[in-house]
């Protein structure tokens, strides 16, 4: 996550400094930790043998929803982005993947907020909340890029078929 978007969001478009991006990021951390102290209990049920809809209705340890789809969504994505920068993948296809991670991304979103009383720290959830929120800003810094700043990401040069979409 934000290892190709954040470097062009510093370098070419410039609308916030690191530092800002820092406090705004240290901010939310700070309120989503303080509302994760005042949320309410939830107990952890273990009465459901689908696991996606456990993970739906809140009732498994937030490790067990938070870990295993944010490093397969991260693998995606970095493996995504090389591709293109390498040219392998055109820009289309690049609007493929990430358009068929955006559903599972909103059900990981809501599996981790409900599942986040199911930590064993207050911190743990603030955490795992952030990086959800995370995720949403990446793919915001993406469709920026893909729809205002897409000669600096893709190898405009490079594609015949999909030249119409550098522009």
């Amino acid at each position: 996550m934000f290892i190709y978007s954040l470097p062009l969001f510093f370098t070419h478009i410039g609308l916030a400094s690191p530092l800002d991006l820092l406090i705004v990021f240290m901010a939310l951390f700070v309120v989503l930790f303080i509302s994760s102290l005042f949320g309410g209990e939830n107990p952890q049920k273990q009465s459901s043998d689908n696991y996606l809809f456990a993970a739906w209705n809140g009732s498994v340890p937030l490790r067990w929803v938070f870990w295993p789809f944010f490093l397969i969504l991260n693998a995606c994505l970095y493996a995504a982005d090389t591709l293109v920068k390498i040219g392998l993948f055109t820009v289309s296809g690049w609007d493929d993947v990430h358009l068929m991670l955006l559903l599972p991304t909103v059900w990981w979103t809501t599996a981790v907020w409900r599942c986040s009383p199911n930590s064993n720290l207050s911190v743990w959830a603030a955490c795992a909340r952030l990086l959800t929120i995370s995720v949403f800003f990446e793919y915001g810094l993406k469709l920026l890029i893909r729809i205002d700043y897409p000669r600096i990401f893709f190898g405009c040069e490079e594609l015949l078929l999909d030249y119409g979409s550098c522009f």
